[in-house]
């Protein structure tokens, strides 16, 4: 068994520019990983894609990120045996963190050395981002800037090292509802362009003012819980508060760790999911 780790993703910036003539939206968003991981274990086996996981809200067929890597991978280059894709989900689903996203990624990466396909992450992302806009930045990791429709990737220094604590309401949120509700002419939008430049600096208090998601405000008029966990992380002590991608996840940015137990237990006493995490940051090399 081949193991390899899928980490989630949270937004520092998240920006919709337009509506694109293929219905996609042309997007702008910066993307950091965090030290919240899914562990993806693939076998060879004769023929066929299997899934395996214990968590009920996983598909096991092709509605399945990771499914649709292995296909993608088999269909392009020929591949006639088959493969055991074991999902050990800790990324909650449906959660604006990328789960998917990453496990689809880690499946082609882990693809590429088990059938020896001797594939670039170039070549991976290229690929990756055939099945669905967030794929490509997985792939690399790190710290980036994705265009487009996310899959135009501009590496990115790593954020100034720091907590973040990861807040989900029990709820689930549409991807599709969310940007179907969106207006960019209300939108908030955030500066990407200073983000870079904290980034650039290593700033920490440039990198927290600079925090935006132009999709936050649509989701929390959609389900206002959001709003009352960023409420409370502030209240508690974070230094900075966003919702990830289209959310439901809220975090918060904390570079005193003697602040945590306080944000932590707060936040536990009305949502079921919390956690305290690094930030990867860096891009991990190719096995």
């Amino acid at each position: 068994m081949l193991y390899i780790k899928a980490p989630a993703k949270i937004n520092l910036t998240l920006d919709v520019l337009y509506k694109r003539p293929d219905n996609y939206h042309e997007i702008e968003m910066i993307m950091t990983t965090v030290d919240l991981a899914d562990r993806i274990g693939l076998q060879g086996t004769a023929k066929g894609i299997h899934i395996q996981s214990a968590d009920r809200f996983v598909p096991n067929d092709s509605r399945n990120l990771a499914y649709q890597a292995a296909q993608l991978i088999k269909d392009t280059f020929n591949i006639k045996t088959g493969v055991i894709i074991s999902l050990d989900k800790q990324i909650p689903v449906a959660a604006g963190l990328a789960g998917g996203s990453s496990d689809a990624a880690a499946t082609l990466k882990g693809l590429n050395q088990l059938w020896q396909l001797n594939l670039s992450l170039d070549e991976l992302a290229e690929l990756g981002a055939k099945i669905g806009s967030d794929v490509s930045f997985c792939v690399y990791g790190g710290t980036a800037l994705a265009t487009g429709r996310g899959e135009v990737i501009e590496e990115l220094p790593a954020p100034p090292h720091c907590w973040v604590i990861l807040a989900k309401p029990s709820l689930g949120v549409s991807t599709a509802d969310v940007y179907g509700a969106f207006d960019p002419d209300k939108a908030d939008h955030p500066d990407t362009r200073a983000m870079i430049a904290a980034l650039r600096e290593g700033d920490y208090e440039a990198m927290c003012d600079n925090l935006g998601n132009a999709l936050e405000s649509v989701t929390m008029n959609m389900h206002p819980e959001v709003g009352q966990i960023k409420e409370q992380m502030i209240k508690f002590g974070a230094d900075a508060v966003l919702m990830s991608g289209s959310g439901p996840t809220v975090f918060g940015l904390v570079n005193q760790e003697a602040r945590i137990p306080r944000i932590y237990n707060g936040l536990r006493g009305f949502c079921s999911e919390v956690y305290v995490v690094r930030l990867l940051g860096d891009r991990e090399p190719l096995a």
